[in-house]
């Protein structure tokens, strides 16, 4: 008997900032995301008498950055490059409410969804010119967030 259980792509998602300013909320297209990551940390107790070994007790909870990579597109989505410019131009660092990734289905529907939340701008890197090679100019927009939930 055939089943339609089949590991989900990461190719066909959504990214919808929420709270930028000028825009309440706002879907962007990126070519690719990275950095839905968290682990914990570890406090080392020695223990009096206890020689043979250090015992490694959970700490704090730590999340990564997260990457997002697209092609540069002349004056769409103005309002997450005015929130960039006024972060790294302006010394204004605003956060935004959260972000929202969601992974989707062939037909649009949302199968997986995180929202990253208390959100800022870390680093914004335009890609490398290059007269020899014919490649789209590529945007990095490095953001710190606070923790992220699955929703």
């Amino acid at each position: 008997m055939a089943t339609d259980l089949y590991p989900i792509v990461g190719f066909h998602f959504n990214v919808t900032f929420i709270g930028l300013p000028k825009a309440k909320q706002l879907q962007v297209g990126f070519q690719s995301v990275v950095g839905l990551h968290v682990q914990s940390e570890s406090k080392t107790l020695r223990e009096g008498g206890e020689n043979r070994f250090l015992h490694q007790l959970p700490s704090n909870i730590i999340y990564t950055p997260l990457t997002l990579k697209r092609g540069i597109v002349t004056e769409e989505n103005r309002a997450l490059t005015n929130w960039c410019q006024e972060a790294f131009q302006n010394h204004i660092k605003q956060p935004i409410e959260a972000i929202e990734i969601d992974v989707l289905d062939e037909q649009h529907a949302v199968l997986l969804r995180w929202r990253l939340f208390h959100v800022w701008p870390m680093r914004w890197e335009i890609g490398k010119l290059n007269a020899e090679k014919g490649e789209i100019l590529i945007e990095t927009l490095v953001l710190k967030y606070n923790y992220f939930q699955s929703i």
